[in-house]
């Protein structure tokens, strides 16, 4: 039995509260604040790990084109606090990695922190000119911002029927919480995933009626990306390098990898690390890194830009995106 099974009697107490709390919601005893324009929040039940990241990007992509989008994030394990509407010339540590990932990408789009939703929505709307929808990034248990949809992700390997409450477990609120999604994207799946397998997570899940599920992999880029060239992975495989992660769960990026014939040591660190001086050096005397989008936005600026990159990935649908998108297009286009 692992040791967290012990704490078994603390997830009841934590998982009891939790329940408390989201009935005070549900019920109106604790306000929520509804908005005007669209609002889709993006989360999980899980601690991590369930590619909040890819999916922001994907609905940005989505809707950017005939919407003004904006994406607000708490700027997880920034230096800095309240309201910030990024231009893309901060660090990562100003901004967190996240937001800055998303800025560099979508130069275009509005890319806001703030550690209030309700007060980074509100500031979003004075600007001039207002987003026409807003896509909050881990908010699934931010309930003071009443979205009008929940999008909800689990990982194919660790799917939250299969997990506990905190701390026995790694459940932010019971499994009860995923009754307030629209849809729930199993995410991070193998790319040939058969149907009948599908069909028993789906089952295992037990969506309630009208509820969505979908299935989606990560997509590599087939080059890694520097400041002024890229790599193809093909090109790789005659050469060492170091892979540094700072992600919650760096498994398949190491499994992909492995399964493209490439040799590297791996540096793991704990997710949104923030790296410190001796760290850097040492890191200063690799040849080559390669690192994770969210990682290279953090040592994008330490590194000598002749010897690291970073490897894009995407959300990719097993099937039926075209449905997914309508979904999607459809709230938007109704609120």
């Amino acid at each position: 039995m692992s040791a967290r099974k012990f704490l078994y009697p603390f997830s009841i107490l934590y998982g009891g509260a939790m329940r408390v709390r989201n009935k005070l919601y549900d019920h109106g005893i604790l306000p929520s604040k509804h908005y005007d324009l669209p609002v889709i929040a993006v989360g999980n039940l899980s601690m991590g790990g369930t590619g909040k990241s890819p999916m922001v990007e994907y609905l940005t992509e989505l809707l950017r084109k005939e919407h003004r989008v904006a994406t607000l994030s708490r700027g997880y394990r920034r230096n800095s606090s309240g309201y910030i509407l990024l231009t893309g010339q901060e660090t990562a540590a100003e901004v967190g990695d996240e937001p800055l990932q998303f800025k560099h990408k979508f130069p275009q789009v509005m890319v806001a922190v703030d550690e209030s939703r309700t007060n980074g929505i509100e500031e979003l709307l004075k600007e001039k000119p207002q987003p026409e929808v807003v896509v909050l990034d881990d908010a699934f248990q931010h309930r003071r911002v009443a979205a009008g949809f929940y999008l909800l992700l689990t990982s194919y390997s660790k799917i939250y029927r299969n997990d506990l409450v905190l701390p026995a477990g790694n459940l932010r609120e019971p499994a009860s919480g995923a009754k307030r999604a629209k849809v729930i994207v199993v995410t991070k799946c193998p790319p040939d995933l058969d149907v009948r397998e599908q069909m028993e997570i789906i089952k295992k899940l037990r969506p309630k009626p009208g509820q969505e599920v979908f299935f989606s992999s990560i997509q590599y880029n087939e080059s890694v990306l520097g400041r002024n060239r890229s790599l193809t992975l093909k090109e790789l495989k005659n050469t060492h390098f170091t892979l540094v992660t700072g992600i919650a769960n760096p498994q398949p990026l190491v499994k992909f990898l492995r399964e493209q014939g490439l040799k590297f040591d791996h540096k793991a660190y704990k997710d949104h690390h923030n790296f410190t001086e001796p760290e850097l050096r040492e890191l200063q005397h690799e040849e080559l890194i390669i690192t994770t989008e969210k990682d290279y936005m953090r040592l994008k600026n330490e590194i000598s830009r002749e010897k690291i990159f970073y490897l894009p990935i995407r959300t990719a649908f097993l099937h039926r995106e075209k449905d997914f998108n309508e979904l999607i297009l459809n709230y938007v286009k109704k609120e």
